[in-house]
């Protein structure tokens, strides 16, 4: 069990900082869920190589390119996109 400081300052049993890897110099992050206090480790992110980040960015392009719309033009639907908007025009 943990007491809080005077300075509100709680000490981390060495067996659980143990067992889920902290370390001093660690962020963690206070969360209120109700009745009770969580205390979440940060996870810090790892920086993506080169390699990495071309992946993801051709994944991306491909599903972009398969969302991307094929086929004939639009019908002729009776109103034009300019019509709906009156903002900025004198009547």
């Amino acid at each position: 069990m943990s007491k809080v400081t005077s300075k509100l300052q709680v000490t981390i049993p060495k067996a659980i900082a143990d067992r889920h890897g902290l370390r001093p110099g660690d962020e963690i992050e206070w969360v209120s869920t109700g009745d009770a206090i969580r205390v979440v480790p940060i996870v810090p992110v790892k920086p993506l190589g080169i390699p990495e980040r071309l992946r993801l960015f051709d994944a991306a392009t491909k599903r972009l390119r398969r969302k991307q719309w094929v086929g004939e033009a639009p019908k002729d639907r009776g109103w034009t996109r300019e019509e709906l908007y009156d903002r900025g025009r004198t009547r």
